[in-house]
């Protein structure tokens, strides 16, 4: 397809070394590390300006971005306009897990979800099923990178952000490994990346990091661990977003899970052997925003292993955090030799092998349904606005209708005081 040509030609020209030279390569490693939200359901001129610029090298959707009508060929539009001006070929991300935490909902004429905790009690045909809904749907929409499947156990029913709202397959890791498995593998199938959360395990707080601190020192388990432990080492670890939550058995300083070096260098890198993209949680949710500045929470991020560094700008009450600035940061770090240049390399170089991924092979199976969505979406709209067109000549119709019986039930009153 003529779009997937055109991104994917971007790679062959870009990761030249000859491509480089006209630009300051630190602001180019640098743009890679940031992804951004943009704050309404059309491009956004100065993220469009960002993304040209190189100065980001991942977006993300949300549920705002998602205009009400023509969904489907409107968020195509707003994903290639952003794709098609970056001059390194931008990783586009939504959090598409499915049931609650779905951006991409009915309403607007997507294809139904349902939850993990549902798939977890379905046998695993349905997990492949809705997998591969989901994926063939992102895809066609030119959404490379899903943040899912959620690792987490449901360990604790009343955890507020994982457990209540069904985000989590089981509180069996073996289990939880089985079914994310089925979701990545109907992820690849579709050409989708996707993305294990939230390191190092959130299923035992009781806290939502959205509001505050979630310690788990009393409450994590090492079982959390073993979703990780097995996708990572079958190869199914595209991406690992942290946690914000405090695990003082982990960390004895307490940094929350984004911002520590025993917890992302020690446990993921070396102890299981991960030497992927970590993309950060967002940076704005309160356990962060609310406790360290973002000087701070962006050296201790990057120190602590973080290649990506997420900032929505979708947190209620948090500030807005622009593009420049974080990247001013990061350049002041590096200058004043508290981030190594090779430290940014390292990022740099995880998230170019992450892109290279997006190769632009497809597989018949893939074409097929991708013109499928396509045709499907189309018809769709032409019956919704045919519907439309069609209740609006009822509406029409009727009201001539009473009008008439009005002008009618008029007349005989008139006739009838005549008589």
């Amino acid at each position: 397809m003529k779009k997937t040509v055109l991104v994917f030609l971007f790679l062959v020209l870009i990761f030249s070394a000859e491509a480089f030279q006209l630009r300051d390569s630190l602001d180019i490693k640098i743009g890679q590390m940031i992804l951004i939200g943009f704050p309404k359901a059309e491009v956004d001129k100065t993220v469009l300006e960002e993304v040209r610029q190189g100065k980001v090298g991942s977006i993300i959707l949300f549920e705002k971005n998602i205009p009400a009508k023509n969904s489907y060929l409107a968020v195509k539009k707003i994903t290639w306009t952003y794709q098609q001006a970056a001059p390194i070929p931008l990783l586009i991300a939504i959090d598409q897990e499915g049931g609650r935490v779905n951006r991409l909902k009915e309403k607007y004429g997507f294809p139904r979800s349902v939850t993990a905790a549902q798939l977890g009690k379905m046998p695993l045909d349905s997990v492949r099923f809705y997998g591969e809904t989901t994926a063939a749907t992102l895809a066609g929409l030119g959404i490379n990178l899903n943040f899912a499947p959620v690792v987490d156990l449901a360990s604790n029913p009343t955890n507020p952000i994982i457990a209540k709202v069904e985000r989590a397959y089981s509180a069996n890791p073996d289990s939880v490994a089985l079914l994310a498995r089925e979701f990545i593998r109907a992820h690849h199938k579709m050409g989708v990346l996707t993305t294990l959360k939230h390191f190092p395990g959130h299923g035992s707080s009781k806290d939502d990091t959205h509001l505050g601190i979630a310690d788990v020192t009393q409450t994590w388990n090492k079982n959390e661990l073993v979703p990780y432990k097995k996708l990572i080492d079958e190869g199914y670890a595209d991406a690992v977003m942290t946690a914000h939550i405090v695990n003082k058995k982990l960390d004895a300083k307490g940094n929350p899970g984004t911002l520590s070096s025993p917890i992302i260098n020690g446990i993921l890198r070396k102890e299981l052997g991960y030497q992927g993209v970590v993309f950060s949680d967002d940076m704005q949710m309160h356990a962060i925003a609310k406790h360290y500045g973002l000087e701070e929470a962006i050296k201790l991020s990057i120190l602590a292993g973080v290649d990506i560094l997420t900032f929505s700008n979708n947190i209620a009450g948090s500030q807005e955090r622009t593009v420049d600035v974080v990247h001013r940061i990061i350049r002041k770090f590096v200058r004043d030799g508290v981030i190594t240049p090779e430290r940014i390399d390292e990022s740099y170089k995880r998230v170019v092998a992450l892109k290279k991924r997006l190769d632009g092979s497809t597989t018949d199976y893939y074409r097929t349904r991708m013109a499928e969505i396509e045709r499907n979406a189309i018809k769709a709209q032409e019956i919704v606005q045919k519907n439309m067109e069609l209740a609006l000549e009822n509406e029409r119709v009727a009201q001539e209708l009473y009008e008439n019986l009005k002008s009618e039930q008029g007349k005989s009153k008139k006739k009838k005081k005549k008589n």
